[in-house]
């Protein structure tokens, strides 16, 4: 997994390069720049307002003693507030394709696409990264050494 971020860290800003190059040769370079300005402020205009609806979500949430789970109407509430934090933040990077990807967070029908893939990877992702010593916490799960070979022993306490 880390050389996929890796990757995506190289990848992502000459895409976004490339793209922007062909964008400012079919429209030109002054629309171009003005356009990416304008999706960096509507961008930081959205994590602002997305970040001020997660709060009031997680502090009205918290108050009335609801566990936001994602299943409640505070979860997806919740849920829909950090997508809103996440798209607008993708805005406000300078490039289309990160903005694509923001818009699809942010757009009403886009969101649950965009919902029910993030959920699932998210819980793959937590399944294959929980450690051993949360397994007796976890229904369904089975504890395991950390290395294949257990030793076999006893525990002597010296103050007996």
């Amino acid at each position: 997994m880390p050389w996929l971020i890796a990757l995506a860290l190289l990848a992502v800003p000459v895409l976004e390069i490339f793209v922007i190059i062909q964008v400012g040769h079919a429209i030109g370079g002054w629309p171009t720049l003005g356009l990416l300005a304008l999706e960096t402020v509507v961008g930081a205009w959205l994590v602002k307002r997305a970040g001020r609806r997660a709060w009031s979500t997680l502090q009205s949430a918290l108050q009335s003693g609801n566990v936001p789970d994602g299943k409640n109407t505070s979860g997806r509430d919740l849920t829909d507030s950090g997508m809103g934090l996440i798209g607008g933040a993708l805005l406000i990077i300078p490039g289309f394709i990160t903005d694509v990807v923001g818009l699809s967070f942010l757009l009403p029908f886009t969101r649950p696409l965009a919902r029910r893939l993030g959920s699932r990877f998210l819980a793959r992702r937590a399944t294959t990264l929980t450690p051993p010593n949360f397994a007796p916490f976890m229904p369904g799960a089975t504890q395991r050494p950390a290395s294949g070979d257990v030793i076999q022993g006893e525990v002597i306490d010296p103050e007996r």
